[in-house]
């Protein structure tokens, strides 16, 4: 049997850039990407703290050490800049492996690790 369990989750980082002007995705600092275990092209899962939406969206590498947190196209209607987000993925793996998988919880100060 195969669950979804959490993977990776960067809490409470700010919304840096909200570009309507783009098709799609969110743009996170490759710093905090990689402390967190996210890769370019994963799907997130994003939770605003100020406004309750919660929607799916797909990784784009950001300029390192920019602490840059940017959502693109269509999800930047749905955060304000200075927003605080939870990234969220999740992964599929067996259910005794899960029972034992430790995922990868950053908690970010000012958007740096």
């Amino acid at each position: 049997m195969q669950i979804e369990v959490l993977k990776s989750k960067l809490h409470c980082v700010q919304v840096t850039e909200a570009n309507l002007n783009y098709i799609g995705s969110i743009t996170i600092d490759e710093d905090l990407m990689d402390a967190a275990n996210m890769i370019a092209g994963e799907k997130v899962q994003i939770v605003d703290n100020n406004n309750g939406e919660r929607f799916e969206t797909y990784i784009i590498k950001g300029e390192r050490g920019s602490g840059c947190i940017c959502l693109n196209g269509a999800a930047a209607r749905k955060v304000q800049v200075g927003d605080t987000v939870i990234i969220i993925s999740y992964a599929l793996m067996d259910f005794e492996e899960a029972k034992h998988f430790k995922p990868s919880v950053v908690f970010p100060e000012n958007n740096r690790v």
